[in-house]
């Protein structure tokens, strides 16, 4: 595989010389990084287009990068559901939850659940998103960034994952939130004209979008795959998937951070809304490219060694001089992205939800301090933490995809409903929350010792398919939500008044921009549904 040029190189330090540069100018334009709000809220003053190339750019990490081309490539288009889905939960974000995390005012997501149940379980979801954050957001990135760098620079994987983390975290540490906004907008675009130029160009050598569909057969081009599939069945895409995204774009730090840097209600429901025509493009500049190289390597024009591999493959045999440093720029601007929002969470979460807890006259520069140190501990543990992912999933975005299965439906489960019924109580939240926790953790542990379990009732529940196991937990997190809610008094007006639906202070103003959000918001549901049928098989 061909290896970067000097121009190629030129190319890629151009693009980090405008990523600091808009980092330190947004940084120091209002002295934003020294204040708690400033520094993990941006000011609370982003407008829509920020917020959403925010929530795509955040969103296209290494899982984007690596594991989707490489799904592709291993298996056709299905695993873009995942994508397509997300367009229509951003709608969820911005129409259901945006209104109650905006009006509350809170900073944090364990911050909204302690307003509405307890500070108990404000802590089970700062713990356990930080864990999460470890083992799935941080861990997988710097992984697809060694693959990367080794891949496409011929550097060694942990000096290229090392280089990742550095470069990342310099500007992340020091700018906050502002920074990593600004920053994303720039990467938005850059991974987008990448991307979409590897597709192009990867189409054209196959011979055209007729000739990719004829190589790859029956099933590869199919978006609705048979209930008996193990990976992606229709049945969990449609009943377990969604259960994922409720979690990860609507109760998520890493995501719902970024509309709750909006300047008020209507620029994150915009945001929402821009974010999910965005999330539109990875079925066509990532997934496709993996259709496009298992044709390629079915022809004999590429060795593909593993599907992983598929889009940096694609790169390095495809793509000219300098082009290729353009294209490289852009995968480099989707991990970094990626990385410094969940650095920034991670701080944030750790800042505000455990030490602030400890230290609650803290003032605002040790707050800033304390999340910038919060990051060095994190980004150690992702590291160690990288060799064990292989024994989960041997590709990458399935892995992570697993991995939130077992831990997203309790906490789906209490945000949704908790916010339309107010008759759930803290009690039932918590015997949700820790006996989901159980459930799932039970099944991850059993997926890494897999090949001790022989059959029975244990081989059945950890060899479910990952999407349906998720529909599954969250019906049981859901029965024990409302059983366990059932068993102690209903809370206070108080308690939930302008955190449900029904509740006082939900009223909602009506602004003359809701007009135009609904019929964008309808327009993208019409551009869901002509994907689902141009790709139905």
């Amino acid at each position: 595989m061909n290896h970067l040029a000097t121009l190629d190189w030129l190319v890629i330090a151009l693009y980090f010389v405008l990523v600091y540069w808009i980092a330190i100018r947004v940084s120091r334009r209002d002295g934003n990084a020294q204040t708690a709000d400033g520094y993990f809220l941006a000011g609370r003053n982003a407008g829509w287009f920020v917020i959403g190339a925010s929530l795509f750019a955040s969103n296209i990490g290494s899982e984007h990068l690596v594991g989707l081309a490489g799904t592709g490539a291993a298996s056709g288009v299905a695993v873009g559901q995942f994508e397509i889905l997300a367009s229509l939960i951003l709608l969820v974000l911005g129409w259901v939850f945006v209104p109650f995390y905006l009006r509350s005012g809170v900073a944090t997501m364990p911050e909204f659940l302690e307003r509405r149940y307890s500070p108990a379980t404000r802590w089970y979801l700062a713990v356990i998103s930080i864990v999460g954050y470890v083992l799935t957001k941080i861990s997988v990135t710097v992984a697809a960034g060694g693959i990367v760098f080794k891949s496409l620079m011929g550097l060694d994987f942990w000096t290229g994952a090392l280089i990742v983390v550095v470069a990342t975290g310099v500007y992340t540490v020091f700018g906050g939130l502002r920074a990593v906004l600004y920053t994303d907008v720039l990467q938005a675009v850059v991974l987008i004209v990448g991307a979409s130029v590897v597709s192009v160009l990867g189409l054209n050598e196959l011979g055209g979008w007729g000739r990719m569909t004829e190589l790859a057969g029956d099933g590869f081009m199919n978006m609705w795959l048979p209930a008996t599939d193990p990976d992606f069945p229709w049945t969990g895409i449609l009943l377990g998937a969604p259960i994922l995204g409720v979690w990860y774009w609507c109760t998520d730090q890493f995501i719902v951070q970024r509309v709750l840097a909006a300047r008020d209600i209507d620029q994150a429901r915009g945001g929402a809304i821009f974010a999910g025509f965005l999330k539109l493009l990875p079925l066509f500049i990532f997934v496709i490219p993996g259709v496009v190289a298992y044709g390629l390597a079915q022809t004999g024009r590429i060795e593909l060694a593993r599907p992983d591999m598929a889009l940096p493959t694609l790169i390095g045999v495809l793509l000219p001089v300098g082009l290729r440093g353009l294209v490289v720029a852009g995968l480099l601007a989707a991990l970094m992205s990626s990385l410094s929002s969940v650095f920034n969470s991670c701080s944030t979460l750790v800042t505000l939800d455990i030490y602030k807890k400890f230290r609650p006259e803290a003032t605002e520069r040790r707050l800033v301090i304390v999340g910038q140190l919060s990051t060095v501990v994190l980004v150690g543990l992702a590291l160690a933490w990288v060799p064990f992912m292989s024994r989960i999933s041997g590709q990458l975005y399935q892995y992570l995809q697993s991995v939130q299965a077992y831990i997203s439906p309790p906490i789906a489960a209490v945000f949704l409903v908790g916010v339309f019924w107010k008759r759930m109580n803290a009690r039932g939240a918590m015997i949700s929350l820790v006996g989901g926790f159980v459930l799932g953790a039970a099944r991850l542990v059993g997926e890494l010792n897999s090949g001790l379990i022989d059959g029975g009732v244990l081989g059945w529940y950890v060899g479910m398919n990952f999407l349906h196991f998720a529909a599954v937990l969250f019906v049981i997190c859901v029965v024990l939500l409302v059983a366990g809610s059932f068993t102690g008094p209903a809370p206070s007006m108080s308690k939930v008044e302008g955190l449900t639906y029904g509740s006082a202070g939900t009223v909602a103003s009506v602004s003359p921009r809701r007009g135009l959000l609904m019929g964008l918001s309808f327009v993208l549901v019409l551009c869901v549904a002509a994907v689902w049928l141009a790709f139905r098989g």
